[in-house]
């Protein structure tokens, strides 16, 4: 029986600075399928954070993990809400939880400012594989929310969260300006755009 020998090659030394591979940015339009501009968390891991979190703590992550968004786990580890950086850089929620718990700032949790999953809308995975990127915003016209939770159900029926779809993706995706703000706060924002042909 001949045996191979593997003859390891030695490893080059770099005599410069090298350049960094990069993706191509991803430049989409209006009638680009929905699903290219979903997270899904079948291949990218969702941020979370522990209920009883710091809400400067939650910041501090979201900054870190370039996130808008954290999902909110108790402590069997199951997702009770979730919260986004409207909230943690706003005041409204943070004074409300401080009036109504008499607690100062540094002890306001992200369970405490968070949106509880009934207060949530979402949209199932099977509706968005069928809309393209302007069919999606133009159903999302009176949302003012920044995030879309998209769900399916798993292999035993449950249902789960598969992804979600940031109103500021779909607007780097088509690499629109939103006049007058330069980031689009919601759903809504991106809708008049479509809506006044500027796409």
């Amino acid at each position: 029986m001949n045996q191979v020998t593997f003859s390891p090659k030695p490893l080059i030394q770099l005599g410069s600075t090298p350049l960094l591979a990069m993706p191509a940015a991803r430049r989409l339009a209006p009638t680009s399928p929905a699903m290219t501009v979903l997270t899904d968390f079948s291949q990218v891991v969702p941020q979370s954070v522990d209920a009883d979190t710091p809400i400067d703590e939650a910041h501090l992550k979201m900054r870190y993990g370039g996130v808008r968004l954290l999902f909110v786990m108790d402590k069997q580890a199951h997702c009770i809400g979730i919260v986004t950086s409207k909230e943690v850089i706003g005041t409204r929620r943070i004074n409300l939880a401080m009036q109504q718990r008499d607690l100062p700032r540094e002890d306001i949790t992200a369970e405490m400012i968070m949106t509880p999953w009934h207060k949530l809308s979402a949209m199932p995975v099977a509706q968005l594989a069928s809309l393209t990127i302007e069919d999606l915003v133009l159903s999302m016209e009176a949302v003012t929310d920044q995030h879309l939770l998209v769900t399916e159900q798993n292999d035993h029926h449950e249902l789960r969260i598969r992804g979600l779809i940031s109103a500021t993706d779909i607007q780097n995706a088509i690499g629109k300006e939103i006049s007058p703000v330069p980031r689009a706060k919601s759903f809504a924002d991106i809708c008049q755009v479509i809506t006044g042909h500027d796409l």
